[in-house]
């Protein structure tokens, strides 16, 4: 029950097309990239203040 089909990704992904728009799909595409980046940044940073707090 807990998994996502090809059928239910293409559903969702013809709901934002039509949300959005052909044209806005690349900027909210960048935008979420950008993000998930300073994500895993932050995320990476503080795992190595405490690993240099610890030693």
């Amino acid at each position: 029950m807990g998994r996502i089909g090809i059928l239910e990704l293409l559903v969702v992904l013809l709901v934002i097309l039509f949300l959005f728009g052909a044209k806005r799909l690349p900027e909210i595409g960048n935008s979420l990239g950008k993000a998930i980046r300073e994500f895993q940044k932050a995320f990476k940073g503080n795992d190595e203040k405490k690993d240099d707090k610890e030693s």
